[in-house]
């Protein structure tokens, strides 16, 4: 995603924090207290459509995650190379040390149920064959 203004929709979109390299906040979804699942950490960028869908639907999902605005500071860029093996678009979502890729892959993830498991909500997803997982997929 290219670097642009932010959209209406996202938040701090209308008054940025005064320095949007920093680190932001850990956010809670409204309504939420602190729960065990595992770290989410959101990469995004100003202007991305992608990175504000991934994020609200993190809030629906009712997971606390914590959001790192990519600019143009090297060290930063240094850093989000080192969490995400070298990627090169936003957002890019990671689970503890998992990385999980973009909002697509969340949502992937979300309709099989490796989302949950990935966050530590459930129990591990028993092994399925290909064709059972595709029904699956196809069934949520």
């Amino acid at each position: 995603t290219t670097i642009g203004a932010l959209l209406t929709n996202e938040p701090n979109g209308r008054n940025p924090p005064l320095n949007p390299n920093l680190e932001t906040r850990p956010r809670l979804p409204h309504g939420m207290v602190q729960s065990n699942d595992a770290p989410v950490v959101v990469w995004t960028n100003r202007g991305c459509a992608a990175c504000v869908r991934a994020k609200q639907f993190l809030d629906r999902k009712g997971v606390a995650y914590t959001e790192r605005r990519l600019k143009s500071d090297g060290s930063l860029q240094r850093a989000f190379a080192r969490a995400t093996g070298g990627a090169r678009t936003v957002p890019q979502i990671l689970v503890g040390e998992q990385r999980v890729g973009g909002f697509d892959d969340l949502g992937n993830l979300d309709r099989t149920g490796e989302l949950d498991v990935l966050l530590g909500r459930t129990e591990s997803i028993p092994q399925l064959s290909f064709w059972q997982r595709v029904i699956r997929a196809l069934k949520g």
